[in-house]
């Protein structure tokens, strides 16, 4: 079977809450301490990969992590009981759900040895996600455990590596050879920045990849000052096309200029800042949307509602598709909840291309099995969850039993022990 790309959405785990731990997510800190809605948030999800499939998609699936991370607890010499409220918040937050920052991933095509390559990203530079690698490497290698593939630890720290979020792909088809482009950050104004050059490097050298199809490019430091934490607020790729804000970059024409070398054929969409600020980019997650390749061959954008909200945005899209570009159809999914925690779309995937036949088919799904999924979501994930509740041990328990049943009902048992 040819090489598809498939998207593994990471489902919002029973944990989900508004803590506001993530410096630079506007989003994030903007909305910490309302009430979230887990059970809302995770229907959210399960009705995106629904609209997937019925584009005709490939869907796959990675559960939510065990929370709270007991082991990341201990290793700080404490427990859930005793440890302050910030470790409580960090060993309880539901980030995994954005897959986008599970691992780099680079398709056969691209590496020498012929291998599916993954990295799992390390996720140092927040404290609440530098505990989700050990999960992620587990469930990664028995999704991805045919020869096909190799699942690589993370880049050790101090080299901050987020992942899918800070890697684009461009490529003729997505089962031929592509030129790599890994973002990296060098200072944020009054926030970090999470990607740097090091471990970009480092795992283009763990994917054996050719360096002459491989770019290495500076995020602007206006773009994260402004809130783009990662590259994929302001920049995604899919096949022929990229898809860019103006200030996406911190030296736009030497990377236009390197992609023109590399990849002759790739069209670049850019949006202007006269039309769409920074802000309002952002704000709306345009490009925070995934843009993938429908089964007729034409592309389609999938953005938050909050697009759609956004007058210069709507606007700028709907002349976008009036005209004769390459991105012929807009489509719109509600992840609103998602969205108040800092994560669109894009987030809450991560893109694989390969052969479907070499995945373990636990991680797959179909209709009826998101059927039993938003059964298991409607019985045991909370409704709300105050963050005063953070520290009930009831609610521990509840999100515990919660992400057992799930794990019961997709035969993937044997990650609760990871």
């Amino acid at each position: 079977m040819p090489l598809i790309e498939i998207n593994f959405d990471g489902l919002v785990g029973p944990s989900h809450n508004y803590a506001g731990l993530s410096l630079g997510n506007l989003a994030a800190t903007g909305n910490a301490g309302l009430t979230s809605r887990p059970r809302e948030a995770a229907l959210e999800g399960v009705e995106k990969m629904r609209a997937n499939l019925r584009l005709g998609l490939t869907q796959g699936l990675l559960p939510p992590h065990d929370r709270p991370d007991d082991r990341w607890l201990a290793a700080l010499a404490t427990d859930y009981a005793s440890a302050p409220s910030h470790l409580k918040a960090q060993a309880l937050s539901a980030s995994p759900m954005w897959a986008a920052n599970a691992a780099t991933v680079s398709p056969a095509p691209d590496a020498v040895d012929g291998l599916c390559h993954l990295t799992v990203a390390n996720l140092v530079t927040m404290a609440h996600r530098s505990h989700e690698w050990p999960e992620t490497l587990a469930q990664l290698r028995l999704a991805f455990a045919d020869p096909a593939f190799l699942v690589h630890p993370p880049v050790p720290a101090p080299f901050g590596d987020e992942g899918a979020a800070n890697h684009m792909r461009l490529c003729e088809r997505h089962g031929e050879p592509g030129v790599e482009i890994f973002v990296y950050g060098e200072s944020g104004g009054p926030f970090p920045a999470r990607q740097r050059r090091e471990a970009s490097e480092a795992v283009a050298r763990a994917h054996r990849l050719d360096p002459a199809r491989t770019i290495f490019a500076q995020q602007s430091v206006d773009a994260i000052a402004a809130g783009a934490f990662h590259n994929d607020v302001v920049a995604v790729a899919n096949e022929r096309v990229l898809f860019a804000h103006e200030l996406a970059f911190e030296d736009k024409a030497a990377l236009y200029a390197d992609i023109a070398a590399k990849a002759p054929w790739v069209e670049i969409v850019e949006v202007p800042a006269h039309r769409v600020s920074l802000a309002d980019a952002i704000q709306s997650y345009l490009f925070n949307a995934q843009l993938v390749t429908l089964p007729d061959g034409t592309m389609a954008l999938i953005l938050p509602g909050e697009a759609r909200g956004n007058a210069a945005v709507w606007s700028w899209l709907g002349e976008m598709i009036a005209g004769n570009g390459p991105i012929r159809r807009l489509e719109v999914v509600d992840v609103r909840q998602s969205m108040r925690n800092g994560g669109g779309p894009a987030c809450l995937r991560l893109r694989v291309v390969c052969d479907p036949a070499t995945v373990d088919p636990r991680f797959l799904v179909d209709e009826a099995k998101l059927d039993r999924i938003a059964g298991v979501i409607e019985a045991h994930w909370p409704e709300e969850i105050a963050i005063a509740e953070i520290g009930d041990p009831a609610l521990l328990d509840r999100i515990r039993t919660a992400r057992r049943a799930l794990l019961d009902t997709l035969g993937l048992i044997e990650l609760i022990d990871r």
